[in-house]
């Protein structure tokens, strides 16, 4: 199929669409077509400049982010607001960090959006958990060591303590990728521990992955706590843990950040 036959958004049609982990060079080729036929798109507080930039002139760009301690766009706001611009008979992006299918609350909109009879598909992103790897030079997967992947996310409710199963989160056979894990560290490294994972557990942290303000910080299971504290509190950030991690050697920049924070421990 030649690009001038690719269907773009058609009027009244809705696309969430993966904006991947912040460098436009990640985008695929569909995402990057769909925001530049959008007129109106619906996109997370984490979009940067760079990828809103791609959309055409006259379209609406909504943000409709959520960010943790800030006043935000509740989720129902978002699937109204959605229903309304298709609706309307717009061609409608929700613009997503990552891949939409990865913590992104992707079935709740389209449930609502598909009750009320709107066609609604899924352009699929690259999520950051593989992104962070690439940059740091490791695989998440290791022969005969990581033969499994854990995503999971660490947000809970102020005050709530994770609902995890950490047994199964501890099995030092698996690479663990934690998203929205910063504030969360001390209680997965207690936890972790708690289960029979061994300190020295590689670990490596990414803070604004793929930005150009990117920094990639490797240390161990026990210093997790100690690690984060020397990062951006506000600042996106995914966690990694397990054997995979730590081989092969990550890339000067972010041995470098590790060396830093054990010379601090």
């Amino acid at each position: 199929m030649t690009h001038s036959r690719k269907r773009a958004i058609e009027a009244g049609q809705v696309w969430l669409v993966g904006a991947g982990p912040g460098d436009p060079d990640l985008l695929t080729r569909q995402a990057e077509r769909l925001i530049r036929s959008a007129d109106v798109i619906f996109h997370d507080a984490l979009i940067g400049p760079d990828i809103l930039e791609l959309a055409s002139a006259g379209a609406d760009m909504v943000c409709v982010g959520k960010r943790s301690g800030r006043h935000s766009v509740g989720q129902d706001q978002i699937n109204d607001r959605l229903l309304a611009a298709a609706m309307a008979g717009r061609r409608v992006v929700r613009l997503k960090g990552g891949d939409p299918s990865v913590f992104g609350r992707s079935t709740e909109e389209m449930e609502h959006l598909r009750r009320h009879g709107v066609d609604v598909r899924v352009a699929a992103g690259v999520t950051t958990a593989c992104a962070v790897a690439a940059r740091a030079g490791v695989s998440l997967t290791l022969r005969g060591q990581a033969r499994r992947l854990q995503f999971v996310t660490a947000h809970a409710r102020a005050g709530d303590e994770l609902d995890l199963d950490w047994r199964a989160l501890a099995d030092p056979g698996a690479t663990l990728a934690i998203y929205m894990g910063r504030g969360a560290a001390p209680e997965i490294a207690r936890r972790l521990l708690g289960e029979g994972m061994a300190a020295e557990t590689p670990v490596l942290v990414a803070v604004n992955a793929t930005l150009a303000e990117e920094r990639l910080v490797s240390t161990r299971l026990d210093l997790l706590p100690l690690s984060v504290r020397a990062l951006a509190e506000d600042a996106p950030t995914l966690i990694l843990i397990g054997a995979a991690v730590g081989r092969p050697a990550v890339d000067q920049r972010a041995t470098e950040a590790g060396r830093v924070v054990a010379e601090q421990s």
